[in-house]
């Protein structure tokens, strides 16, 4: 399989990205042959390594790109007061709000939520967490990476952590985008903030559904760079490599990342 001629753009993932068949293909912790998800699995241990890092608490924290999905919250929720969930996509916030809701035939992350729960050392804590994140997201609002204010019209209050996990890649087709989008989001952080990231490296496609979405290609060290210079001190990062042969990816790593925001910007 061949990443798209053409980068995937808003508008085709506003008409063409279901999210119900992009969270059955990627969030079960195991597939139809009972396989672990170990891509899944991997990112819940960082998410829970990087949000134990000395620092990585405060009132508000901003999900830039939230998609259809919780996981990325869940442990998050123990360290932040209240969460603001950005995307771009009418179809994802909907899909969110469905869980948020408790709604009937709303995406069922229990086996998620336990992981993470015995990753933080009680599985049985699993229906207080799922509680506590539904309580703490107050707003799910529509962004755009790519303006000079992602959440225009609305303006937020600069946030305490901006979490970001497989979207920045997803919304930019270039590197010269990708820095600029970064530029744009760390407006919406207070100095001496965190920004969390995951992001996927030498990917140039992922598939589900039948349909193929464009991802940027991105080598370790220009998300690093590019971090850098939209005011931000690396204090942590790791790269995980991807396991070769899913035919729905070429991605080759995924890159954890934890910086924070310098008083003012140099550079």
């Amino acid at each position: 399989m061949d990443a798209p001629a053409v980068f995937t753009d808003a508008d085709f993932y506003q008409q063409s990205f279901d999210p119900r068949e992009y969270l059955k293909e990627f969030y079960g912790l195991s597939d139809s042959q009972g396989r672990a998800n170990t891509f899944l699995m991997q990112n819940l241990r960082s998410l829970v390594k990087m949000f134990s890092l000395d620092g990585l608490r405060g009132d508000t924290l901003i999900d830039i790109g939230c998609g259809p999905t919780i996981y990325q919250l869940l442990s998050a929720c123990e360290r932040f007061q209240q969460i603001i969930a950005l995307d771009y996509m009418d179809q994802n916030r909907r899909e969110l709000q469905k869980w948020l809701g408790n709604e009937a035939g709303a995406f069922d992350w229990r086996a998620v939520v336990k992981y993470v729960c015995e990753l933080e050392g009680d599985r049985e804590k699993w229906a207080e967490k799922e509680e506590k994140l539904r309580g703490k997201v107050k707003q799910v609002l529509k962004c755009d990476v790519t303006k000079a204010n992602p959440t225009d019209p609305v303006s937020l209050p600069p946030a305490d952590c901006l979490l970001s996990t497989l979207c920045l890649e997803a919304a930019c087709k270039d590197l010269a985008t990708f820095r600029s989008a970064l530029r744009n989001i760390a407006a919406l952080l207070k100095p001496g903030g965190h920004l969390v990231m995951l992001t996927v490296l030498r990917e140039t496609y992922y598939a589900f559904n039948k349909q193929v979405f464009s991802c940027l290609h991105l080598e370790r060290n220009a998300v690093v760079e590019a971090v850098e210079a939209a005011g931000f001190d690396v204090k942590f990062s790791e790269v995980q490599p991807y396991e070769p042969g899913d035919v729905r990816t070429d991605c080759e790593g995924v890159l954890s990342l934890v910086a924070c925001k310098r008083a003012s910007i140099t550079g």
